[in-house]
């Protein structure tokens, strides 16, 4: 039968400490949660500004309910496109600092529908090889050629671009890497696309609205713009609600809109959600505040596990990786967090690479220094 066949390759994971399981929340997202029945501080949420549950959005979704309804009943080009989804990507494009901007239901669905209807057959992709794994899919749904370089080797991307003669050319990078809490090298990476005619795609699902002036994410961080860089980003962690965005030159969301798969075929996103944004988006521009105790609490952090046995990786973001490198210890060390109602997500192949696996904690706003000193110190008990 295939399902013994199934069963063995589970057994297998299961053994190599590999296993996925899901675990059950039975209150909202925020630092305090109750799991299964019993109650954690969690440092596993990508709610950077801790916007998930907040009042004033829970409000702007409940006003948008009463007024476009639960569903949107229809794919965006039949009769499923609303004022309030028009509205939101006018609001995000001007946000980013774009002409235009297209929304998705999901990050993964935007770089799918992205990549494969950019590029194909006689064109080339070049990506970083600790990208996110939608992007891999995505180049791999594409059909065109895919040339990839060391995590965050300029001087390989330099060599692979210089040796790509015809077809179009896209280098496509996460800009927050989601694993590791590092930020890509986008001026470097922009100057090689304008040197050698290709287009950037930077995924910036985990740096907008906490990174750059306003939360406006990494291109702001930065200081750079570029007709050439096409921009996309999650609304389901920092903002705080569900979905993703394209931001780009009008002819660029135009290609998609008639040939992004993941955009034309499916249902859009309930409108109500949109209205949610707005506010989500308006909350963000002005979070100065949350942004500042989010550093402030990142640097608590760092300074408080530097004596660990275990070390924590270069992240000056809200994703601060500790390196553990066994499968089986990070696993168990998550769950000696959880036996002192600590959680914390134990990373481990394939998500990372072989011998990395780590404790990924990810830092929130709504994160008080208390909740992160209690957390240094079920850190220390463990280590000793």
């Amino acid at each position: 039968m295939p399902f013994t066949e199934l069963q063995n390759n589970l057994d297998e994971r299961a053994a190599q400490g590999l296993l996925r399981t899901r675990r059950t929340l039975t209150t909202q997202q925020s630092p305090h949660i109750s799991v299964d029945g019993k109650s954690y501080l969690a440092y596993c949420s990508n709610d950077y500004l801790g916007l998930a549950n907040h009042p004033q959005l829970i409000a702007a979704l409940q006003n948008g309910a009463k007024q476009w309804g639960v569903g949107a009943g229809a794919a965006h080009l039949v009769c499923g496109h609303f004022d309030a989804h028009h509205q939101l990507e006018q609001q995000l494009a001007s946000f980013v600092g774009k002409p235009a901007a297209l929304l998705f239901s999901t990050g993964y669905m935007a770089n799918l529908g992205v990549v494969q209807a950019l590029v194909g057959k006689g064109d080339t992709v070049f990506a970083d090889k600790l990208n996110h794994a939608s992007l891999n899919d995505a180049m791999q749904l594409s059909r065109a050629e895919v040339k990839r370089y060391r995590h965050g080797d300029v001087a390989q991307l330099v060599h692979l671009l210089a040796k790509t003669q015809s077809g179009r050319k896209l280098v496509i990078t996460d800009a927050v890497f989601s694993m590791d809490g590092d930020i890509a090298h986008l001026p470097e990476l922009l100057a090689l696309c304008e040197q050698h005619d290709a287009w950037l795609y930077v995924d910036d699902a985990h740096g907008f609205g906490v990174l750059g002036a306003q939360g406006r994410g990494s291109l702001v961080h930065f200081g750079i713009a570029s007709e050439r860089i096409i921009y996309m980003a999650t609304l389901g962690k920092a903002a705080g609600v569900s979905g993703a965005f394209v931001a780009a030159e009008q002819e660029v969301i135009d290609t998609l809109v008639n040939h992004a798969h993941s955009y034309v075929y499916t249902t859009a996103t309930p409108p109500a959600l949109s209205v949610a944004l707005l506010k989500s988006v308006q909350m963000i521009e002005q979070g100065d505040d949350l942004r500042a105790h989010l550093l402030k609490i990142i640097a608590q952090l760092r300074k408080g596990l530097s004596d660990l046995p275990w070390k924590l990786m270069p992240s000056d973001t809200a994703i601060q990786p500790l390196l553990i490198g066994d499968n089986k210890q990070a696993l168990s060390l998550g769950e000696g967090l959880r036996e002192r109602g600590i959680w914390v997500a134990a990373i481990r192949p394939p998500t990372v690479p072989q011998g990395t696996a780590r404790l990924r904690i990810t830092l929130s706003a709504a994160h008080s220094e208390a909740d992160v000193a209690e957390l240094i110190g079920a850190m220390h008990e463990l280590a000793r």
